[in-house]
């Protein structure tokens, strides 16, 4: 899954939880139901679930493209700081 397939996979469920809170909230409602409510709500999450945990074809829209081994040997690999050899200084 690229960037963009998993900002569209977040955006999804958000938007799909959302949606069947209020359906679930709404059945409920008018069946007087705690526990349609809450079934309704669970199927909501499962069928959120198969659409966003999945890699599908539509989240790999936007593929990497990485550099190939002889020419990343090319580029000076970044130095990392080490914070934990420096010393604090105490105060007297």
């Amino acid at each position: 899954m690229d960037w963009q397939g998993q900002k569209l996979a977040e955006q999804l469920m958000q938007i799909l939880l959302l949606a069947f809170a209020v359906v679930a909230f709404a059945t409920g409602y008018a069946f007087g139901s705690f526990q349609t409510m809450l079934l309704t709500y669970t199927s909501g999450v499962v069928v959120t679930a198969l659409i966003t945990v999945p890699n599908w074809p539509f989240f790999n829209r936007h593929h990497l493209k990485w550099l190939d081994p002889s020419e990343a040997e090319k580029h000076p690999k970044p130095q990392t700081a080490n914070s934990s050899s420096r010393k604090k200084a105490s105060k007297k």
